[in-house]
């Protein structure tokens, strides 16, 4: 399978760990002597309807990726879950 890299911008990313959508592939790492490609970095979802900009990018390296499809990519790497705050007890004022 043949495959340019303006067609991977067009895949999307899943993790078959959690089984999560990490995004769609903005850039390729590529090692410029060798030819070779390292990585895909995947941009993170947006924040509120893309107002406040993207989420964190996610840098996939090559030995993780699992299966390249006709239109996802599946990969094979734990990524730290964060946890979130933990609620704060609100104080009644009167």
């Amino acid at each position: 399978m043949q495959c340019r890299i303006r067609d991977l911008r067009c895949k999307e990313v899943i993790n078959i760990c959690d089984g999560c959508r990490l995004g769609y592939v903005s850039d390729v790492d590529i090692r410029i002597p060798e030819g070779q490609v390292v990585a895909i970095i995947v941009d993170g979802p947006y924040r509120f309807f893309g107002l406040f900009g993207k989420g964190e990018e996610y840098y996939v390296p090559w030995d993780c990726i699992q299966r390249i499809g006709d239109d996802i990519i599946l990969i094979d790497k734990p990524f730290p879950r964060r946890e979130a705050p933990p609620e704060r007890k609100r104080r009644r004022r009167f």
